[in-house]
Order: structure tokens, then C-alpha cells, then sequence
């Protein structure tokens, strides 16, 4: 589904999206542990304490476990409050992305994959901080400590096989994602010391670190893999055989790099669970794939996909006037949302020698125009970024001062001073076009990093006479409009920026092997940052491909504040920690902080409908759906618009013919041109004999 959140043209990730998943350990003392709970009172199934363990600390058995305070929801709550538990089933939501995909496996470090989906052991709350909910399990136990946890798992759970899920599936998913998944699993998962069989249907995680609140909850976002169906495959090979999953859909129709198609399944296990009441009500998802964005807006205004999440500002601002969206066929919304907007950027690769120098990132940070692009290129649509953490209580602002002042206290002299001293601000210009002050400041500090410029107006360094030029890699043609100014201003230093632009699989190829001099990144953020930091700055995660640590951070203190911040024992200490950390990114220049939008700007055509709460993390179609009389009131205004499974088989079949006839004409056209070449060529060679003779 579409998580409708806030977009850009730039890789990161969201700690509320998919992305956040985990695993759990075990211990030897289940089976007397299992007696002990046997014995507690029922009312332990409503999250009261269940009872005390070997080292006397209380048991917590419960429906949910928060990371601070308490589930928003009781045990016996009917449904999340963002949904209509009466919405209707049925439909077919189409929608385009950007690109290619020639693999359904997500979880390894190949190919371009489509997620085919699947459920797991929790599943967080969308209107609160950090909240998860049993999915899998039925309930979830934990000691005060949280230096272990144990699933227990529903007996009707079930694979679209309809074999049962499983502890030892469980315990398969953590090794099989660790010794061959993405480094992302290495790290989030790390923690976990061991797993442990301790029912029928129970299974423990007992983790190898203390004071670490997370990992319970991030145990319990771990993607579960169907053991019988793995051990016989290759799980470290890409594949187009749509694996065996358990989630609401199954993927039933692809074609490689075009389009791919999931059908809701009708007996699935988890339909009437209060966790997904009223929500994946489309009978069938179709994704279409398009070369670029221009494309996707194309098929939207002629009706050929349902929605589309617009991540371009000028697109928002003049691309739809058009007359369906001014009769209100097509909707434009903006859907509100409190999550932090993270830090989109320029990112600089300090692994390159060019950029190991903090003053020559700083430097280049003043040729970024924003007062200028902001109106010129994005209709004053956006904020500038100014935290990694930004629009939320997480950021730092001002001077530290206080708890956060303390926690900063035992790193003086090993972190810059101005994180003591000096308020962090974003460069400002006057928006004219011409940052003269800016770029004055940026040369003053280049000179005093061993660079000056020569007679012919070109940056070299004073020692080795090397020209300061570097490659700004892109993946969206979209973007060369924004960098292309930031380059004009790089040149008035005498700086060759080198803008190259490639294809998605050149860019994974790339960040993977971490061939870039500097990209555009994102790096999004939750209410509640944790575990996944590490895998964002820590040193260890720099030495990896394909972390996130794009910008090859390898600081001890970033590491230890990385470590107190996951050990936060309560929210207002969580808080402080997380800005000591932004304070420290933000003092280390490592990117030009760019823009931001606490929305989702949102197009789609008046058929589909969605509950009237929107919760704090944004909209998502996992909770819309196919309105029928919104359809056929648009289908009369449009003929062809109702969205139905034989229509959309017209429609495919209607495709099909027109690419037949279009290959048909291309081979016609070829075969006239082989014809007129021949033909020249053998009117060449009667010349030639009648020159020879």
C-alpha cells in the first residue's frame, strides 16, 4: 500500500515505514517460567503485572507494549481510531512509481525488488510515539528490565498455504535475515543474543545489551519468513517466483520491469482482528512502472492510474490546471502530518579525500541559495532544514542549556567548540540570486583549508595543485533543475561540479559500492529514534555497503551519544539525548541541509474515499477505499473511468493490442529501412563495377 507520507526525490528511510523491523532471544528458565504464569490471575491478559522472574522483577503480559507509558489502546479496543470499520471491500486502486524491478525478494541486498508483503509478530499504532500491537502474537511479555521478551503465537496465524506460523519460523526469519538479509539486519538486530523455543507456540529473544527500551518493540517488526517454503530455495538469490507470504495480499500478475499486480486475499487469517479492522479494503493493487515522474503525471490527468503522491513543488503548483481537477474529478489535497520531517540534503562522502575537511564542507554549504530556489523553484512551498530532526521536539535550537547541556558537558574539547558556544543556523542570503556575503565567507574558509584560486578563476589546493572538482550523482532527472544553481554558485568559487545522472539500478549499483562524491539523501525520522540510528551514523554502519550511513560518519562520540540515546529511560530523557545528537551531526558539516514539508501532497480521482481522522504519522491506502457511487457518478461524467476488474482487463487487453500494433509498425518501418539500404548498396556496387570496367 501507499504510506502517504512525506516523499522527495531523495533515498532515505521512515522508522514508521516497513523499514523498522526486529527479533527477539530467549532463556533457558520457559518452562518454569510458563508455570509460573499459569498460575497468575486472567486479569494479567489486560497488561498488569503477570507475575515475578528468577531475579524477582516483574512480568508484563499484554495485547501492546509502548516504548514510554502506556498503549494508547486497551486489550478489548474494537479498532484503531483512523479507520471506518465499515468500510467496503472491493475495487482496484492503480497507482505509478518511478523506475524498474526485477526481483520479489526485499530482504537481501540485490536487485531492484518489489515488497510482496507479509504480517509480523506486532504492528505499531500510526497516532501515538512508539506503540505496538499484537498481530502474529496474541500476547507479548516482557520483564521490567526488558532484557528479554517472548511472543506468544496465535493458533489461527497462518501462511496463504495455509500451513501454521510458527516459533520455529520465527527463530528461522532472525538467523536467515542476519547471515544473509541486508546489513540494515545485522545492525537493527544485533542486540539479539539468542532465540529460544519456549512453548507450543512461544518464542523468546533474550537480548545481549542492557537499558536498551527498544528492542522488544523493534523485535516485533521483524519480517517473517515461512520456514518449509525457504529451506528449500535460495534465500541469497534474487527471484520473479513470488515468495510464500501471510499478509493481506498475494502478488498474482507481473510482468518484469512494467507492472505488478496483488489480489486481496479473501480468507485472510487476520481480516477481523481489531489491528486490522477497516483497513486493505482494495480487492486488487496494480503498480505501474514509468521511465520518469513526467510520465506518471501524464497517465494520472488521462486516468490511467487512481492516485499519486506529487513530490515535486513546481509540478504541484502549475502541472493540474487542468479542467477535471477544476470540476473536482481529479482531487488535490494536502494531507497534514506531525512527523518529524528528518534531514533531506546534500550529502558529502567523507571518505573522499576532497570532503574530509569540515571547513570545505562548511564552504560549500554557502553556495546553497535557498531564499533564492524556495520561491524561484518551489513556489514558497517549503521550510528550510535546520535539524536532523526537524519539526519536532527532537531538535536542538538555540544553546544547550540544562539536562542537554550535561549530557554534552563530558565531550568538551572532543566535539567543536561551537556546540557549546554558538547557536546552529543555516546560511541565509537575500534571495537575489547573487550570494556575494556567502560566497565571500565560503572562500575565507576554503583559504584556510589550503585552497585558493588562480589566475584563470580555478579552486586548486595550495600543496598538490589538484583542481577541486567532484560529481554530484542523481537518479531523477526532475532534480537536475534544483542542483543545477547550487553548481553556478560552486563555479563563481572556482569549483567544477560535475552533475551525472543515472538510471535506478546505475544508483543502487553505486550507493551500494559507494561510488559518489556527493548525493541527495534523506534521512527520515520517527517520534521515537532508536536502534536505527546506528545504522544511520555509527561507525561500524560506515564500513558497510548499503547502510545508511551514506556519509561514512565514524565518530566515537557520535557512537556514544548514539548509545544513550537508544538507553533512554524515559520520554523527557529520550528528548534531551536526541538533541545533544543533532547538535553534534550539525556541528560535523557533513551535508547541506535543504527543505522540508510537514504534508503529503496528494492527487487522485474522485472514486476513493477515506476515514475523516487522520493520525499524527499521515494517511496511508491501507486505510481507503473503492467508493462505488463516488465511481459511477465519475464514470458518467467520464466514460471508462469506473474502475472495475473487467475494466481493467479491457483496459490491459487494449493496452496489449496497442503495443502489438506498435512493435508491428516498428518492425514494418525496420524492415522498410533494411530494403532502402539494400538497395543503395546495390546501386554503390553497380557504380563501382562501371567505374572498374
Amino acid at each position: 500500500m501507499l504510506h502517504l507520507k512525506k516523499h522527495s526525490n531523495c533515498v532515505g528511510v521512515r522508522k514508521t515505514e516497513p523499514q523498522r523491523r526486529a527479533l527477539f532471544g530467549p532463556t533457558a528458565t520457559g518452562l518454569a517460567l510458563l508455570l509460573a504464569l499459569a498460575a497468575q490471575p486472567a486479569s494479567a491478559e489486560t497488561g498488569g503485572a503477570a507475575g515475578p522472574d528468577e531475579a524477582g522483577q516483574t512480568i508484563h503480559r499484554a495485547h501492546a507494549i509502548a516504548m514510554h507509558g502506556e498503549p494508547k489502546y486497551g486489550p478489548d479496543f474494537p479498532h484503531f481510531d483512523y479507520v471506518n470499520p465499515d468500510a467496503p471491500k472491493g475495487g482496484t486502486l492503480r497507482s505509478g512509481t518511478q523506475g524498474a524491478f526485477d526481483s520479489f525478494n526485499p530482504w537481501i541486498p540485490k536487485g531492484e525488488a518489489v515488497d510482496p508483503g507479509g504480517d509480523t509478530l506486532l504492528v505499531n499504532g500510526a497516532d501515538e510515539p512508539f506503540t505496538m500491537y499484537c498481530l502474529i502474537c496474541e500476547a507479548v511479555e516482557w520483564p521490567e528490565d526488558r532484557s528479554w521478551v517472548t511472543f506468544h503465537l496465535r493458533p489461527e496465524a497462518r501462511w496463504h498455504d495455509g500451513e501454521p506460523i510458527t516459533p520455529e519460523d520465527v527463530i528461522f526469519s532472525l538467523e536467515t535475515l542476519k547471515e544473509k538479509g541486508r546489513p540494515f539486519f545485522r545492525f537493527y538486530y544485533g542486540s539479539i543474543e539468542r532465540t529460544e523455543k519456549v512453548g507450543l507456540r512461544s518464542v523468546r529473544f533474550v537480548f545481549g545489551e542492557d537499558d536498551n527500551r527498544e528492542l522488544p518493540l523493534i523485535a516485533g517488526q521483524m519480517p517473517i519468513l515461512p520456514k518449509h517454503y525457504w529451506e528449500s530455495r535460495d534465500f541469497a538469490a534474487t527471484t520473479l517466483e513470488p515468495p510464500l507470504t501471510s499478509g493481506p495480499y498475494r502478488i498474482v500478475e507481473w510482468e518484469p520491469g512494467r507492472f505488478v499486480v496483488k489480489e486481496r486475499v479473501e480468507d485472510y487469517w487476520a481480516r477481523n482482528l481489531p489491528v486490522r479492522k477497516g483497513m486493505y479494503n482494495f480487492d486488487r493493487l496494480r503498480t505501474t512502472y514509468y521511465l520518469d515522474a513526467t510520465a506518471i503525471r501524464q497517465a494520472l490527468k488521462a486516468g490511467q492510474i487512481d492516485i499519486r503522491v506529487e513530490n515535486q513543488a513546481k509540478a504541484w503548483a502549475t502541472d493540474y490546471d487542468i479542467p477535471s481537477v477544476r470540476d473536482g474529478q481529479l482531487v488535490m489535497k494536502q494531507f497534514e502530518h506531525q512527523l518529524p520531517a528528518g534531514m533531506q540534503s546534500f550529502a558529502f562522502n567523507i571518505r573522499r579525500e576532497i570532503f574530509k575537511d569540515k571547513r570545505v564542507r562548511r564552504a560549500l554549504s554557502y553556495a546553497f541559495d535557498f531564499e533564492w530556489t524556495n520561491p524561484k523553484l518551489f513556489f514558497g512551498q517549503y521550510k528550510r532544514t535546520d535539524s536532523y530532526f526537524e519539526n519536532s521536539e527532537l531538535a536542538s535550537t538555540a544553546l544547550p542549556e540544562g539536562r542537554e547541556l550535561e549530557i554534552l558537558a563530558p565531550y568538551r574539547g572532543r566535539v567543536p567548540e561551537e556546540v557549546f558556544t554558538q547557536e546552529f543556523k543555516v546560511p541565509v542570503t537575500d534571495g537575489a540570486g547573487w550570494p556575494r556575503d556567502n560566497l565571500i565567507s565560503a572562500w575565507r574558509l576554503l583559504e584556510e583549508a589550503g585552497w585558493k584560486v588562480d589566475e584563470e578563476g580555478v579552486l586548486r589546493n595550495v600543496t598538490t595543485g589538484r583542481r577541486f572538482t567532484f560529481e554530484f550523482l542523481l537518479v531523477s532527472p526532475d532534480f537536475q533543475r534544483i542542483v543545477l544553481p547550487f553548481k553556478r554558485n560552486l563555479k563563481r568559487l572556482g569549483i567544477d561540479m560535475r552533475v551525472r545522472l543515472v538510471d535506478s539500478s546505475q544508483y543502487i549499483n553505486r550507493f551500494r559500492s559507494r561510488d559518489y562524491d556527493m548525493l541527495s539523501f534523506v534521512w527520515g525520522q520517527s517520534n521515537s529514534p532508536g536502534n536505527e540510528q546506528r545504522g544511520f551514523w555509527s561507525s561500524q554502519a560506515a564500513d558497510q555497503s548499503a547502510s545508511r550511513n551514506a556519509i561514512g560518519i565514524k565518530d566515537p562520540v557520535v557512537d556514544e551519544l548514539i548509545e544513550l540515546l537508544i538507553q533512554a529511560p524515559t520520554r523527557e530523557e529520550l528528548v534531551y539525548r536526541t538533541r545533544a545528537l543533532d547538535r553534534v551531526l550539525l556541528w560535523g558539516h557533513y551535508v547541506v541541509p535543504a527543505w522540508h514539508l510537514s504534508a503529503s501532497r496528494i492527487l487522485y480521482w474522485n472514486k476513493l474515499s477515506y476515514p475523516e481522522t487522520t493520525p499524527s504519522s499521515g494517511t496511508s491506502t491501507s486505510y481507503w477505499w473503492y467508493d462505488e457511487s463516488k465511481a459511477e457518478a465519475l464514470a458518467e461524467a467520464r466514460p471508462g473511468m469506473l474502475n472495475t476488474a473487467s475494466g481493467q482487463d479491457d483496459a490491459k487487453a487494449a493496452f496489449d493490442a496497442r503495443r502489438l500494433f506498435g512493435l508491428g509498425l516498428f518492425a514494418l518501418l525496420g524492415l522498410a529501412v533494411w530494403f532502402a539500404l539494400r538497395i543503395s548498396g546495390l546501386r554503390r556496387e553497380e557504380r563501382v563495377a562501371v567505374i572498374e570496367s
